[in-house]
């Protein structure tokens, strides 16, 4: 069993709980026919390892962003990612019944509050944006609702999505599969942690080697999903596993093969971390995460 540095650990034991109650105050339960979706919006958002929020906290905490405003960001991130996850789960998609160790939400309820309530959850993340108590500019506040729409649609996770799917009738190669997992999982990657430097006001040009993290880090953090596909423990990961290689869809595994992919994800933590050579201990725990990427079990 991997341990994790003693910062991390209490990190992310930190942002589970932050985001677990932010979730249960921001989504009260109606006394009225609403309260179904409320529910299935509820069970979706529980478990599951938090990381974007903490990168939003994490990289926040470089540029003395207050904690309630990363923390609204990183809620808002969430749900974008388990709205896709509660569609992703969908029969007409990848069909599962398992997800974080807990039946899907189409499972527990139906079909159409699933589709309801990925909807919703889509639609709160960017009320949450749009809500002066996430930041007090409303610039900061625009951006911040312009590159999380950008990162979740056509030119983002949507548009990855879209490519995963051509994946089961196409043979993909290398690049392309890069490129699809730099839309599917990297884009969401890359907003929480660009969200904490527009939050902290740094212009563009100064977001270069964040960028460069997040980048890196989301594409190790894809091979380790990969080789956990192949080699995991399906009660520990919380999800059906070789779901993939059953549908012939091409991965960094099947095409690089487990240990020159196992290879490639430690290169790329390595190239994450010299990202952030320009800050010191108070980016340890974004360093420590990039390692925890392929180190985990789950």
């Amino acid at each position: 069993m991997n341990v994790q540095p003693l910062g991390l650990r209490q990190a992310l034991k930190q942002i589970a709980e932050d985001v677990e109650h932010q979730f249960e105050r921001l989504l009260p339960l109606p006394p009225d026919p609403r309260r179904r979706l409320y529910e299935a919006m509820r069970h979706a958002t529980q478990g599951g390892k938090r990381l974007r929020p903490l990168l939003v906290c994490a990289v926040s905490d470089l540029f003395h962003v207050d904690r309630s405003c990363a923390l609204r960001v990183g809620i808002a991130v969430e749900s974008i990612h388990v709205y896709s996850l509660i569609h992703d789960d969908l029969p007409c998609m990848d069909d599962d019944d398992v997800r974080r160790g807990r039946p899907t939400v189409h499972k527990a309820f139906d079909e159409a509050t699933a589709v309801l309530a990925g909807d919703a959850l889509h639609d709160f993340a960017f009320e949450i944006l749009a809500d002066p108590e996430t930041h007090p500019d409303p610039f900061v506040r625009i951006q911040l609702v312009a590159e999380l729409a950008r990162a979740s649609g056509p030119m983002g996770m949507a548009g990855g999505q879209m490519m995963d799917i051509a994946a089961e009738e196409t043979s993909f190669d290398l690049a392309t599969v890069t490129r699809l997992q730099q839309l599917k999982t990297g884009a969401l990657i890359g907003f929480s942690v660009e969200a904490g430097a527009i939050m902290g006001h740094v212009p563009v040009e100064g977001r270069t080697r964040l960028k460069a993290y997040a980048r890196d880090l989301g594409l190790a953090f894809q091979i380790a999903d990969d080789l956990l596909d192949v080699e995991g423990d399906s009660a520990l990961v919380g999800k059906a596993l070789q779901k993939d290689s059953d549908s012939g869809k091409a991965t960094f595994v099947s095409l690089l093969g487990v240990e020159r992919a196992r290879q490639q994800a430690r290169m790329l933590v390595d190239q994450a971390v010299g990202h952030l050579s320009a800050f010191g201990a108070e980016a340890d725990v974004l360093r420590d995460l990039a390692r925890y990427a392929i180190e985990r079990d789950h």
